[in-house]
């Protein structure tokens, strides 16, 4: 009998000992709030910045804007109907600009900045200017209207342009140099 009770022991310690731990819960979960409520704000904050450029536009009876497909709105100062070539992915592009606030403050003057020479699409410049060169020809000038999320959002630059601040650029664009395609392989 001892052996009995022997075997069916060893038989159930070796059943319990084989068996899986069980797994560990997570002492807390997300629930995703945060992520929503930032959503929401931002679109609120984007609302509000719209508005008022629509209403800065409203008022301007002179100029014709143009609604880009980037959340922005334009108009040319001067428009070159002679030459239809834009920049595209890897042109190197000159451009003179400055920023000013809605209320047409001066931020930075053409003159602060220079003119920058860059490379399209390659280069660490704020979303909206970015995009805005891509849809000018050679010889214009364009006034851009962007929300804050198309320029330097909620970090500002650091230095002059402060936190969720939509911006006003006067844009010229210079040159283009096109990309050879040859040294692109």
């Amino acid at each position: 009998m001892k052996k009995f009770v022997f075997i069916i022991g060893i038989i159930a310690l070796t059943t319990t000992a084989c068996s899986q731990p069980d797994a560990r819960r997570p002492v807390s979960s997300k629930s995703g709030s945060f992520m929503r409520s930032s959503i929401e704000r931002n679109k609120s904050l984007l609302d509000y910045e719209e508005t008022l450029i629509d209403s800065i536009i409203a008022s301007d009876s002179i100029n014709t804007y143009i609604v880009s497909q980037n959340g922005y709105q334009y108009f040319y100062n001067t428009e070159n109907a002679e030459d239809t070539i834009s920049p595209e992915e890897g042109d190197v592009v000159k451009i003179t600009y400055n920023v000013r606030t809605l209320t047409e403050d001066t931020i930075y003057t053409n003159d602060d900045i220079g003119i920058v020479e860059f490379r399209i699409d390659k280069e660490a410049l704020f979303p909206g200017l970015r995009t805005a060169v891509k849809l000018m020809n050679t010889g214009e000038t364009a006034t851009f209207y962007f929300p804050s999320s198309m320029g330097y959002g909620y970090h500002g630059d650091e230095k002059r342009i402060g936190t969720n601040e939509p911006l006003i650029s006067t844009i010229s664009l210079l040159e283009i140099k096109k990309e050879n395609n040859a040294n692109s392989n």
